[in-house]
This record gives structure tokens, C-alpha cells and sequence, in this order.
């Protein structure tokens, strides 16, 4: 199993937190997700993510599937920068 600690900032928030979309794409793929946003009201937000097999979810995160998610969402894509358990 391996860690992710995953930042990124969203147009909404409140949306962000509410979709079901983590859930419909991670869920399948035995992925557990946790969800954190700044308290300063910024609209950056977090994920702790636990992945049992990297590879299968770097090319999920490089479907479209998960582009569409993303846009749902209303990622910026632009802005996520993840970071692996040591």
C-alpha cells in the first residue's frame, strides 16, 4: 500500500467536498481517500490516499475518465502537486 499526500486548489470547495466522484472512480479500485480544506477559506484542499497499485492509478489519473472527474470537480489541474510516503 502506498501514501499519498495530494494538494491541489478547487473553484468551490463546499462542491469539491460533496462529489461523489472520488468515490465512484476510487472506490473500485480499492482506494481509500480522506479529504482535508485550508481553514483560512482559501480554496486550496488536500487528500490523504492510500493506493494498493501505483501503476494502476497514475494511468487512471491520466484517463479521461478522471479528467472529466476532475473538471467536475472543478480541479485545477494546474495546481496539484503530489507527494509520495518515504
Amino acid at each position: 500500500m502506498t501514501t499519498l499526500m495530494i494538494f491541489h486548489e478547487v473553484d468551490d470547495v463546499e462542491h469539491w467536498l460533496s462529489s461523489p466522484k472520488r468515490e465512484e472512480i476510487f472506490g473500485p479500485m480499492g482506494i481509500t481517500v480522506r479529504t482535508f480544506a485550508d481553514p483560512a477559506k482559501t480554496n486550496r484542499v488536500g487528500l490523504i490516499v492510500e493506493v494498493p497499485d501505483m501503476e494502476t492509478f497514475q494511468r487512471m489519473m491520466e484517463s479521461e475518465t478522471a479528467a472529466e472527474a476532475m473538471k467536475f470537480d472543478g480541479v485545477r489541474p494546474e495546481t496539484i502537486l503530489t507527494l509520495v510516503e518515504s
